[in-house]
């Protein structure tokens, strides 16, 4: 995760995006300086011809008819930076920023927005650096590109506003001096290419995406913990089932928990003279709900990967022929359905989670004491953390209507649809850290059931999982303050270290 991730060059893929999430370093590759220069070139060849070209000698928007003097170009690119530097609410966390700079850095890097590759480079030395514009979260509506967030990142280059150095806030031509750094000097079209692009919305959705990958790998290990708990069959989670139906998410989750509990004595103690013919839906169909999450999960990985490598400003220049093409890649469409879907399976992940919470505390479905408690009645046990669970899951569900349907006309109705990518796309993290809080929950009340097996124990890997859980959190005996149990809980479903420990990667395989 140290090396460094170099961009620019070849296409991205995921891994490298996750790698630089995740606190990788990343910088720019050498070899596409001279597709930057090839750009910046067709760009004054494309000037000196004196025609009228959108947003480099014109105004922005709906004053696209004004026509900008010479004189004026460099004047006009700073103006729109500040003018356009109009975002609301808290700053954006310093991990999905640096992701922003990267998506910024790899557009730029392609030659084909026109600017100089000092511009390039100033983004790449703020990487290095640890500067990190203050960018607030709200604003945008995802089109004509993120302008105010990346407004607010182009001027902390300029030296105007403020942004972290190594953490501390401060004004940003502090940062920049601190760092070695002049502000920037913007030449033609370079505000407009930095202030257009869908990077804000990108990087939060991918931020969304990597945080749910982990979730989902750590639903796979909950889940079958539970269902242990429960004294459930792995029945359903043959192969041969899967297969069948041949989705592919189903089979890859239907192996993992074939997996996960392989070598169970709890399993291997009711294998005979059970009285049960099939368990409840949020045991028996974990395969075909979290499979096809998993399936939503790498569609909207696709999608990001090819957006995050794609050019979205404009006017974009093709270098060969000296043009200056108008057109509309800033719309962040792709974006906003890929963070609705997103959305759409964090939802349900945390809506069987908590079923199954809900299962193992009620004694008529689980077999097992009354919310787990050692003396029901004089101990409340779990009654309270399912209803913490289950509060989450409806605030998820009213966080899931699609953004991307709520178009609202901008800028004097010259831009009549946009994508609303940016507030669909960030509140992924929100739906994402509801779900670390469901799986805590869940990741307590299995570690709880299971207890009452003993002396029987389950598989390797979840006896690994539960270890894990009890490093952190004791069993439950009496009653006791139950906050800081469901936040330990949940920083080690967050972190991933519940996962590692059963041998499961970030993203599902099996270690």
């Amino acid at each position: 995760m140290n090396e460094t991730v170099r961009l620019g060059g070849a296409p991205a893929p995921l891994a490298a995006w996750r790698h630089i999430y995740r606190g990788a370093p990343a910088a720019l590759d050498p070899a596409s300086l001279p597709r930057i220069t090839a750009g910046e070139q067709a760009l004054a060849r494309i000037l000196a011809r004196g025609a009228p070209v959108y947003g480099i000698n014109t105004g922005f928007g709906k004053l696209a008819s004004i026509r900008i003097e010479a004189e004026d170009l460099a004047t006009l690119q700073r103006k729109i930076v500040l003018s356009h530097a109009a975002g609301i609410g808290a700053p954006m966390p310093a991990a999905v920023c640096r992701l922003m700079l990267a998506l910024k850095l790899v557009s730029l890097a392609q030659g084909a927005s026109g600017v100089r590759a000092a511009t390039v480079r100033q983004i790449d030395a703020m990487l290095a650096a640890d500067i990190l514009p203050v960018v607030p979260q709200q604003g945008s509506v995802g089109a004509s590109g993120d302008l105010a967030p990346l407004a607010h990142m182009a001027a902390a280059m300029l030296g105007e506003g403020e942004a972290f150095a190594r953490g501390v806030r401060m004004p940003a031509a502090a940062a920049l001096r601190q760092a070695g750094l002049e502000p920037l000097r913007l030449g033609p079209k370079e505000g407009l290419a930095l202030l257009n692009g869908t990077q804000f919305s990108t990087a939060y959705a991918l931020a969304g995406l990597f945080e749910a990958e982990r979730l989902l790998a750590t639903s796979l290990v909950v889940g079958a913990l539970s269902t242990e708990a429960a004294r459930g069959s792995d029945t359903p989670f043959d192969a041969r089932i899967h297969a069948l139906r041949g989705q592919p998410g189903q089979i890859d989750a239907a192996r993992v928990l074939r997996a996960l509990m392989a070598g169970s004595e709890i399993r291997a103690s009711h294998l005979t003279d059970d009285q049960r013919v099939q368990d409840p839906y949020c045991l028996r169909c974990q395969p075909q709900v979290i499979g096809a999450a998993w399936d939503l999960l790498r569609q909207v990985a696709r999608t990001l990967e090819t957006e995050a490598n794609g050019v979205t400003d404009n006017p974009l220049i093709v270098i060969d022929t000296d043009e200056a093409l108008s057109g509309g890649n800033f719309h962040a469409e792709p974006v906003a359905f890929a963070a609705d879907i997103l959305v759409l399976a964090l939802c349900e992940i945390g809506a069987i989670a908590e079923r199954r919470v809900a299962m193992l505390i009620d004694p008529a479905l689980s077999g097992l004491p009354a919310f787990l408690a050692e003396r029901p009645g004089l101990n409340s046990g779990f009654m309270i953390p399912q209803v913490a669970a289950a509060a989450l899951v409806a605030e998820n569900r009213g966080r899931a209507m699609p953004a991307s349907v709520d178009s609202i006309p901008t800028s004097a109705n010259q831009e009549d649809h946009v994508s609303m990518a940016a507030h669909g796309a960030r509140r992924t993290l929100d739906v994402a850290g509801n779900l670390a809080a469901i799986l805590g929950i869940e990741a307590l009340v299995a570690a709880q059931g299971c207890d009452f097996h003993a002396p029987l124990i389950s598989s390797t890997r979840l006896e690994a999982a539960r270890a894990a859980i009890r490093a952190e959190v004791p069993h439950l005996a009496d009653d006791r303050l139950m906050a800081p149990d469901m936040a330990r809980a949940t920083s080690l479903v967050a972190s991933g270290t519940l996962a590692a420990a059963a041998g499961i990667s970030d993203t599902g395989e099996l270690l």
